[in-house]
């Protein structure tokens, strides 16, 4: 088998390393019931105004489908993290609210993830992070 080019190479690399960080992500949000694609969603809505995004806006902050933050948010609505909002100027633009639950989840599960990548990061340096980006002209 032909070696990968390094273009392919680097997309393999990367994609390996982003999954390992995600499933240890999901290990330490796990204990405040959220994945990382959950913790995201709340990340976002809480630094946005008025903890409001329409749910276009938020598939676009978090890189999913609509469909696919869709399907994320009906059970973060269901546990009461985020909730439905109207739309008085438009009424076929679905907005989503950070509840207070949310904020607190959101607090919480912020420290258990700083603290693990704090750890984990440590022997990566920016220089080497940056090295990356400008191999793959990010």
């Amino acid at each position: 088998m032909d070696q990968l080019p390094a273009s392919l190479a680097l997309l393999f690399s990367l994609s390996g390393t982003v999954g390992k960080l995600s499933k240890k992500a999901d290990r330490a949000l796990g204990v405040h019931g959220i994945s990382l694609s959950e913790f995201m969603v709340l990340h976002h809505l809480n630094y946005a105004q008025n903890q409001v995004m329409s749910r276009t806006e938020l598939a676009d902050a978090v890189n999913l489908t609509a469909s696919g933050v869709t399907r994320l948010l009906t059970p973060m609505e269901k546990i009461h993290l985020v909730e439905k909002e109207k739309n008085n100027r438009d009424a076929r633009v679905s907005l989503v609210k950070l509840t207070f639950t949310g904020r607190d989840i959101y607090k919480y599960a912020f420290l258990s993830c700083k603290n693990t990548f704090d750890e984990a990061v440590k022997a990566v340096s920016y220089t080497h992070l940056r090295a990356h980006e400008t191999k793959a002209n990010l």
